[in-house]
């Protein structure tokens, strides 16, 4: 086997699920993660359709999955009354089965943890490729070589930034930002009944305000011009809230003055990223959200996980020969995650019109809407997704 010793940047999602398929094949792993643990809770994610179940039940994790899942949340828009206009249904926003992003990570973690190194509260500052392998810089550990590097560290990757180029000229902002805020109502809670919960939502013309949704207390959606804040400014985060939902009516000032009270929130932009000349360079590759993310586009965890699975298994496949396997992975990848390009959310759900309001609201009920439901399912499973363990376990028989 060649190039034994890569690093992945991330220890989310798509990190640790590729930490498990790299392990899986005999390969020596290190992830590195900034945040200095695990981090729990955080925003609902959902799985749907036979490609993402199989690769979890590969993973030998479906049943810790299904264990740990989240209620289904049926979503009603209402007026600045409360009077019911609309219902999003939670078997569309859900898929086939969700779960909390930190429940996953962790269930994913301890698959991982006692055949990997972590190293939590730190990152990648550089990356020098040479004959050897990549040099890789960290802000706190010894710099180290390793044969191959891999991006698992969401849209705004620091993996990308370095090996690829800068952000902007790889991720497209979408016209809106997205909030959230307060603890989900499954979090801290690893048994217990599913039930089925209802959320309410209201829409000013370019705004979205939801009380009680899945993915946390708070959830809040609006469209404007790129903003400049930092990124890590919390206080001016909730300023920009509290102005853009200012004349809102229904029970947004009460949201807004609880918002001051939640420990946990967070602020970005709804934004898409498109990576023309595929998710490979070098020795270096992209999984997930930093090479195929849209921002709340509805398959970006099923994305990652099938990404993950691919890329080990074309590597393990082709002996560890990155040339092959990486050629192989942006092929497989660049027509499957197609589907993470159809879609912007907050058009969708916060739209700029009183009559794009009207709308939206009517094709809930329509035909139309049980046809995109429809296709989502399909497009969900649309890869020839290979039983890379079975091909591996022959080959080294061989």
């Amino acid at each position: 086997m060649r190039n034994t010793t890569v690093l992945i940047s991330g220890a989310s999602v798509a990190g640790p699920a590729l930490a498990y398929w790299l392990r899986h094949y005999g390969f020596a792993v290190t992830v590195v993660e900034r945040a200095p643990a695990l981090r729990p809770g955080g925003q609902a994610i959902d799985f749907k359709g036979r490609t993402h179940r199989t690769v979890l039940e590969r993973m030998g994790v479906l049943e810790d999955i299904e264990q740990r899942r989240t209620g289904t949340t049926d979503t009603v828009f209402v007026d600045e009354q409360g009077t019911r206009l609309a219902l999003m249904s939670g078997d569309f926003t859900g898929g086939d089965v969700e779960i909390l992003r930190g429940d996953l990570a962790e269930i994913f973690y301890r698959r991982t943890a006692d055949h990997c190194e972590y190293l939590f509260g730190d990152s990648i500052t550089a990356l020098t490729e040479n004959a050897d392998g990549v040099y890789v810089e960290f802000e706190h550990a010894d710099a180290r070589t390793f044969d191959l590097i891999f991006g698992a560290d969401g849209i705004h990757s620091r993996v990308r930034r370095l090996a690829f180029g800068p952000e902007r000229d790889f991720v497209k902002y979408l016209g809106y930002y997205y909030a959230v805020a307060g603890a989900s109502p499954w979090s801290g809670r690893t048994t217990g009944p599913r039930e089925r919960v209802t959320a309410h939502a209201h829409n000013a013309p370019g705004r979205l305000a939801i009380s009680g949704g899945p993915k946390a207390q708070q959830m809040y959606m609006f469209a404007s011009p790129e903003l400049d804040y930092g990124r890590d400014d919390s206080a001016a985060q909730r300023r920009i809230l509290a102005e853009t939902y200012a004349e809102v009516g229904w029970e947004v000032p009460r949201m807004l003055t609880e918002l001051a009270g939640f420990d946990d929130f967070y602020m970005d932009t709804i934004s898409q990223v498109r990576m023309p000349d595929g998710y490979t360079k070098g020795r270096v590759a992209l999984v997930g959200d930093s090479g195929y993310g849209n921002t709340l586009g509805g398959f970006g965890t099923g994305l990652a996980v099938v990404g993950a699975y691919v890329i080990a298994g074309e590597l393990a496949s082709a002996g560890g020969d990155h040339t092959v396997a990486f050629a192989r992975y942006d092929e497989i990848m660049k027509r499957y995650a197609k589907i993470a390009g159809n879609s912007n959310a907050g058009r969708f759900l916060a739209p700029k019109t009183a009559r794009g309001i009207r709308m939206r609201n009517w094709f809930f009920g329509s035909r139309l809407f049980a046809l995109m439901t429809k296709y989502s399912d399909n497009a969900a499973n649309d890869i020839d997704l290979k039983d890379y363990p079975a091909l591996v376990a022959a080959a080294n028989a061989r």
